[in-house]
């Protein structure tokens, strides 16, 4: 079947999906330009701040697209085939993710921009409210430790897919250097904006030709950075406890910005290689089992090893705990919410091709971050020339890496806001506070369990991700019901996603104390697996009983 084609016809289901089915959403979730956002009504200069959409969007979408919607798609078109991947991304981020987002920022923006756990304390009581947020927490902090320890592996020896390229510099130096330099950018054109309110096309013109500037001086610099893996995860959290406490512009929202162009070009790169690289399909449309070497099965393991890209609960979190307190007007809520989950799809059909347009002999012994990097630099020499093959192939690992690297600092953020919440802390010792108890976990498992250690937890937490999407969309079908409105839109997705997870999670326990011997990584996996399981059936209890006592609203 030709490439081009199917890019096509997924390119005009993302349109037809916001056009059509996004503004439906629109109207039943009551979006209203009338009603004061957060932002607004709690500006306070450091959280809360009217931000516009196209400054928003760019941040958001750097938050919320990091190596999920990247590795998922790889990794499952080796076990599944490309044809199962490419329906369950395109019909579930139209019908499932967007909605999940899209939905998560109306609601937060309702609930004065609290976060889900907190709309979830008011709408199904304060036991499930507390459950649902140390829930939350605890996966968070599974997300700063994998971030955390990817980032740190590539500063101390640089992504596979520069060494894979043979560059003559230090490539872990170069990933660092270009790294630091990217972050110093972004603080430097929160102040400038802060300071002079220049136009923001002129930010543009001067900070994004810098953005590109700074991963080229990175390979020239690459020895002002060397530390080991370790050394460079303390560092990184030490980073991450600033910024969450720091004044979104200041920090934030630049990097989501000038982030946000990096994920742009990268997707350009990628949409030039798909549809004129003239690329044929090379793995099966649907792979078949080896039976001396099982992989996982089809159902329910393709909706949780492509999570982000179809659906994410971590966007969830970005929608509720950052982007609804930077909304200036409702109706923004669309393109940010439902826009930037379909462009993430955009960026997992990316990532999907690279994989699939190679043989499998070509893909031997290789991992995701690999074959990503050199499918990306194999598209951009379709710009440049095959002769930039290295330089090529070097953007496509620091476009990687700035993908995790910019989800790091949101996490932190958030997983602080939780704590704020929790504990009811407020002020700037509060926010001290909840970011120590929020990286102090991170930091002893980074430091005892050595480089690489988030691996063991990974398929746990694919289906962890998924149930939080399930729990946040049973939070918003309540709400919903109560304020009289329709809750069928969501309803349906909630019964699919929660359907799925229960059922990869049980697979997941029965296999883990299967394997396990003694109180090892696997029993902790199963017993994780089996508290996940008894948090969301009691989740669902709370809220099959508030759902019983609300009538339905008149059709």
């Amino acid at each position: 079947m030709s490439l081009t084609l199917l890019a096509l016809a997924f390119t005009a289901l993302l349109v037809a999906g916001y056009r059509l089915y996004g503004r439906w959403v629109a109207r039943r979730l009551g979006v209203d330009d009338t009603r004061v956002t957060p932002a607004h009504s709690k500006q306070d200069g450091v959280d809360f701040v009217p931000t516009r959409p196209f400054y928003l969007f760019a941040q958001h979408f750097s938050a919320i697209a990091a190596a999920g919607p990247i590795a998922g798609p790889i990794l499952a078109c080796q076990n599944f085939g490309w044809a199962p991947c490419l329906l369950w991304i395109g019909l579930g981020v139209v019908f499932i993710g967007a909605v999940h987002d899209f939905s998560s920022l109306v609601a937060s923006l309702r609930h004065g921009g609290c976060s889900i756990a907190e709309i979830a304390r008011e709408r199904l009581g304060t036991p499930a409210g507390r459950a649902t947020m140390a829930f939350i927490w605890i996966a968070l902090i599974y997300v700063i430790v994998a971030f955390a320890d990817i980032t740190a592996g590539s500063f101390a020896r640089g992504t596979e897919e520069l060494e894979a390229a043979g560059v003559r510099f230090n490539p872990g130096g170069a990933v660092a250097a270009a790294s630091v330099m990217y972050l110093a950018l972004s603080v430097l054109m929160g102040l400038v904006q802060r300071w002079f309110s220049p136009p923001l096309w002129l930010l543009t013109v001067l900070f994004v030709p810098a953005t590109f500037a700074v991963a080229w001086a990175g390979t020239h610099t690459s020895d002002w950075f060397v530390f080991e893996a370790r050394t460079w995860g303390l560092v990184i959290l030490v980073y991450c406890a600033i910024a969450s406490v720091l004044p979104v512009w200041a920090l934030l929202q630049p990097r989501g910005y000038l982030g946000g162009f990096v994920l742009y070009s990268a997707l350009a790169v990628g949409a030039i290689g798909v549809l004129f690289g003239g690329y044929e399909l090379q793995q099966p449309a649907f792979a078949e089992s080896d039976p001396a070497k099982p992989g996982p099965a089809l159902m329910p393991f393709l909706f949780v090893t492509i999570a982000c890209g179809a659906c994410s609960g971590f966007h969830g979190l970005v929608c509720s705990g950052t982007t609804s307190k930077q909304i200036d007007r409702e109706s923004h809520s669309t393109l940010v919410g439902y826009g930037a989950m379909l462009a993430e799809a955009f960026v997992a059909l990316i990532a999907l091709v690279t994989v699939a347009i190679c043989t499998s002999e070509e893909l031997r012994g290789l991992k995701p971050g690999t074959i990503y990097g050199n499918g990306i630099g194999e598209f951009m020499t379709l710009i440049i020339g095959r002769d930039k093959l290295a330089f090529a192939i070097t953007f496509g690992a620091m476009a990687f890496s700035t993908f995790v690297f910019d989800t790091l600092d949101v996490a932190t953020r958030l997983g602080r806001y939780l704590v704020q919440e929790l504990l009811g802390l407020s002020g700037l010792a509060g926010a001290a506070l909840g970011t120590v108890l929020t990286i102090a976990p991170a930091a002893l498992f980074l430091w005892f369990g050595g480089e690489g250690s988030y691996l063991r937890f990974w398929t746990l937490f694919g289906a962890s991700n998924q149930l939080l999407a399930a729990l946040t969309l049973l939070s918003i079908a309540v709400w919903l019901r109560k304020e009289g409105k329709g809750a069928l839109f969501v309803l349906a997705p909630l019964a699919f996603v929660l359907t799925i997870t229960l059922w990869a999670l049980v697979s997941i326990a029965a296999k883990s104390f299967g394997a396990a011997q003694g109180f090892d990584v696997a029993f902790a996996n199963g017993v994780a697996s089996l508290v996940l399981i008894a948090l969301a059936l009691f989740l669902v209890a709370r809220a099959s009983s508030e759902l019983r006592a609300t009538p339905q609203p008149a059709r």
